[in-house]
Parts: C-alpha cells; structure tokens; sequence
C-alpha cells in the first residue's frame, strides 16, 4: 500500500517536506485575506486544484495569573460560530495575526495589550499547529503569558471583544472537560494546561517549556 510506514523512532514521526511544485497561484478574491487557486503537482502524480484562504501566520496566548490561579479570557462574537451551530458568542484567548515584518513574540505582546489591556510579564513559546490545512495556510504559534490578572482590563475603545472573563485554573479546566467551549486556540491551550499544569511554576522560573 502506497505510503505505509511504522516508524520506530519516535522522531520519524514528523511533518516532512513534499516533494511537490506549485506550478500557478490565482487571487480569486481579495477582501479581508486573500482567497487563492492553487495548481500543485506532486512528483509522478497529476495537478491538484485547491482553493485557499490565505491567512499566514497567527498567535494566540494564554494568559495565566499564577498567583491568583486565574485565567484571562474574553469573549467575542464570531460570525462563523453562529453560522455552524447558533453559538456566535464564543469564549477565546488572546489572539491575532502576524503583521509584516513583525515577529510573533512581539504579535503576542501587542495582542495582549490591546486585549486584555495588560502585557504579559512573561511569554514562553508553547508549540505551533496549523488551524485547518486543508483550506487556509494559517499557522497559530501558542504562548503562555504570565500576566497579573488584576490588571487586566477591556480598552474603553474595544471594537471585538465584548467581555473580559476572569475564572479559576479549575473552572477553565472543568468548562473543557464539559465540552461548552469550541474555539480552536482556546481548546488547545487548555489541553496543554491539563498536561501541564503540574509544571507552571517550573516554566516560570525557567522560561522554557520543553523538558
């Protein structure tokens, strides 16, 4: 069977590059991000057509007060949610794309100040994850940002979020397991939380969350 492989090293279990040439791109909109056809061909195999929306890069930070044992989170209402299952007013993270020429640390510390109102004390680099292949080229890098929750606040002028949502470790943790939020970052910093909680003083003292 084409492509069948059980790799024994923990390592070969990874992302690899492809062995394929974009051989034309086509801006079929352009709003917002651009929405592209692209015509790739990967070796001995015929051209595929795929409509893309080009969102780039993006960072989403959760932002943890340990000495409170709080978690910063906002809520905000999406379109889409509402058009897939009637729940628009998701609960989110900090969250926002890559500007050009702008590194993702600095993206996740401008998305903090201009969303909770407070920069984080500390931004450790979590991992980076792609939000749906198979139709956009967004790329999330996550962050943990140690923040004093006491400070956090929604800018007077706010244009998207529409509350500033203060929970225990606990409540967050318990609203995951009961399956009552689905945003994406949010799902997957929570996750990380669940595995990780044990070691949050850990990664404060040392900045790093690799073991």
């Amino acid at each position: 069977m084409r492509g069948v492989s059980n790799p024994s090293n923990p390592k070969a279990l990874a992302d690899q590059p492809a062995d394929v040439a974009i051989e034309a791109r086509e801006v079929l909109a352009h709003a917002f991000r651009p929405y592209e056809r692209v015509r790739a061909r990967r070796a001995g195999d015929e051209v595929e057509v795929r409509d893309l929306l080009r969102a780039g890069p993006a960072v989403a930070v959760l932002p943890i007060d340990l000495k409170r044992g709080e978690v910063v989170l906002i809520r905000q209402f999406r379109v889409a949610a509402q058009l897939a299952n009637g729940k628009g007013d998701l609960v989110e993270i900090v969250a926002g794309h890559v500007e050009p020429n702008e590194a993702p640390r600095d993206t996740a510390q401008r998305e903090c100040h201009e969303e909770i109102g407070v920069a984080p004390q500390l931004l450790v680099e979590l991992f980076t994850y792609l939000t749906s292949p198979g139709m956009t080229d967004e790329e999330v890098t996550l962050f943990l940002g140690l923040v004093d929750a006491s400070r956090a606040a929604l800018a007077p002028d706010a244009r998207e979020a529409s509350a500033l949502l203060r929970v225990s470790i606990d409540a967050a943790l318990g609203a995951l397991s009961a399956g009552t939020l689905r945003n994406g970052p949010l799902v997957a910093a929570l996750q990380w939380l669940a595995l990780n909680r044990a070691r949050l003083a850990e990664i404060a003292r040392t900045g790093a969350a690799s073991r």
